[in-house]
């Protein structure tokens, strides 16, 4: 149902920030995006967009399986986002985002508890968007809140959808706003 023209990946390493590092490893941000077709592109409001929905599941698995691939080391963040070409509407891209490709994906990154930050819209062919990212077992662990801009050159057409999967391996460099810390929400993981 949603045929894949291309895949897109981009990893972004970043080792310093603000001058310095916290002698952790460097943040790796790893995005990948199916370029798909829009079943519904050019058809005005449709109700049922089943199935998009029961599609995504399979480029959920894609998307996570190559973003672990990729980010080569375990992922503590995630984050999901989508870009509906011009002759679609952005409910067909939310459609591809729902917890079908959000189960998916967590499956196939090995894991996560809290849901997927998120964010979509309607664009042309080399839109940028920033991906969110969160902490993949508690959204309340501040260090993690972070996101990566994402633009394929060529995509979306106007009858195409682009369907986002972003990881990191870490939080933010020198994260220092307080909050929960990973181990504090391990901690109350092990503890529910």
């Amino acid at each position: 149902m949603l045929t894949i023209r291309k895949i897109f990946s981009q990893v972004d390493e970043t080792r310093m920030a603000a001058g310095r590092s916290d002698d952790g490893p460097a943040l790796r941000k790893v995005v990948v995006a199916a370029v798909v077709s829009n079943p519904f592109a050019g058809q005005g409001y449709v109700e049922d967009l089943q199935p998009i929905v029961d599609a995504s599941a399979e480029i959920g698995t894609l998307l996570g399986s190559e973003a672990v691939r990729l980010l080569s080391e375990p992922v503590e963040s995630y984050g999901k986002a989508g870009i509906a070409g011009l002759d679609g509407e952005q409910e067909h891209v939310n459609a591809a985002l729902t917890s079908v490709f959000g189960n998916a994906f967590r499956d196939a990154i090995g894991g996560g508890k809290a849901w997927i930050t998120s964010v979509t819209k309607v664009g042309h062919a080399g839109q940028t968007i920033d991906v969110p990212t969160a902490y993949k077992d508690d959204v309340w662990v501040r260090s993690h809140y972070d996101g990566t801009e994402v633009r394929v050159p060529d995509a979306p057409r106007a009858d195409e959808l682009v369907i986002i999967g972003a990881v990191t391996n870490r939080g933010r460099i020198n994260a220092r706003v307080g909050g929960m810390s990973v181990a504090e929400a391990i901690e109350k993981g092990a503890q529910s």
